[in-house]
């Protein structure tokens, strides 16, 4: 293990990389990489790199985000097949069908969407500032895709606004697994209980606090325990931030394709100069676009 881990610190160097991973990357990852957070931490992280190569740890759509704010840099994903069963809810053909229903309302899409469908919308969002997001525009009507947990989060902090959910069903399977029986399991042991707004209303409703996985870092300093209802590696990350805190994380909530990538396919990353990201042509300007706007309304 030390000789692997030595063996990505010296590629690192030589290349001249910088190694980011999401919150929900295997532990192993996580200790090796340069800076670990949530998908918008990762976007900032990756617009700010000054290093020739980033190598994203985590699944494809952030990989192409990262690539769309730095097109002049490579960018490189260890395991090119990680990719995201919520991002393949929603198309460019669902939202140009959706904008044919409602002409003047303007397209948020998740920032856990592909490129194409980046390149559809008016602005990107992540779970951290969608409702900032949803909040700045002038319209009455939004639509929002491609998680529709997450829109109905957004509407209940905006009341005044329809959000209209693009598709109606996209869902995280990850997060649609928790029950009410967790909640009260939870409740029993004591403490108080987090949960991503990728959760299921009912989930949402009996928990303490709602939050992406950047704001659990935040909001999670201090007291405990502390139940973490989103991917299981999350509780590994503010376990690392927080020592001395309790976390209960959730067996079962493992993201298969966040587990796709190990030290062996990180290691080859590096080696071999693979797998490089590339993001077809017609989406590279409209796509940076709607990122950008959504990295303007952060600062």
């Amino acid at each position: 293990m030390n000789r692997i881990y030595e063996e990505i610190s010296r590629l690192k160097k030589e290349r001249d990389a910088i190694i980011l991973a999401h919150n929900y990357q295997p532990p192993l990852i996580q200790e090796i990489a340069d800076y670990t957070g949530d998908s918008l931490e990762l976007a900032i992280a990756a617009k700010k790199a000054e290093n020739k190569v980033i190598v994203l740890c985590g699944v494809m759509f952030m990989a192409e985000t990262a690539k769309l704010l730095n097109p002049e840099r490579t960018v490189l994903i260890p395991s090119p097949d990680a990719g995201c069963p919520l991002a393949s809810f929603l198309t460019p053909d669902i939202i140009r069908q959706a904008r044919e229903r409602y002409p003047s309302a303007p397209v948020v899409v998740y920032i856990n969407s592909t490129a194409a469908c980046k390149a559809a919308a008016d602005i990107t969002c992540t779970s951290g500032n969608a409702v900032a997001v949803v909040r700045s525009l002038s319209e009455d009507t939004i639509l929002f895709g491609p998680d529709a947990n997450l829109a109905g989060y957004v509407q209940k902090q905006i009341p005044e606004k329809t959000i209209v959910p693009i598709p109606p069903d996209g869902h995280c399977y990850v997060h649609t697994r928790f029950t009410v029986a967790d909640i009260q399991h939870a409740r029993s042991r004591g403490g108080a209980i987090i949960c991503h707004p990728e959760c299921p209303e009912d989930i949402q409703n009996r928990s303490d606090h709602i939050a992406s996985s950047g704001g659990m870092t935040r909001i999670t300093q201090d007291n405990g325990p502390w139940h973490i209802f989103t991917e299981r590696d999350m509780a590994y990350r503010l376990r690392t931030l927080h020592p001395g805190i309790v976390f209960y994380g959730y067996e079962d909530a493992v993201c298969d394709d966040m587990k796709k990538i190990t030290l062996t396919k990180l290691l080859a990353c590096l080696k071999e100069n693979k797998t490089e990201v590339i993001v077809p042509e017609p989406y590279i300007k409209p796509a940076r676009e709607a990122i950008e706007k959504m990295l303007a309304l952060c600062r």
